[in-house]
């Protein structure tokens, strides 16, 4: 499985190719469980930011941060 999801974090410019479905889901699901998202907002990161992990996650926690303090207003 960390093979997969090693591959699929090696299409640095964000594209996967429909073959690659697989991955995506699998990078998805990741990216939801380690940055407690949704799948539908991990799926979101992917598609505009790629599959560079470090760029995910720092995406992932700004927009954790941006949704606390919406909720706090």
């Amino acid at each position: 499985m960390f093979e997969v999801i090693a591959q699929a974090m090696q299409h640095r410019d964000g594209s996967l190719p429909e073959t690659d479905l697989t991955e995506f889901d699998l990078l998805a699901g990741r990216l939801s469980r380690e940055a407690n998202l949704t799948e539908a907002q991990a799926r979101d990161l992917i598609e505009r930011f790629g599959t560079d992990w470090e760029k995910l996650l720092n995406e992932a926690h700004f927009l954790k941060e941006v949704d606390g303090r919406l909720r706090q207003e």
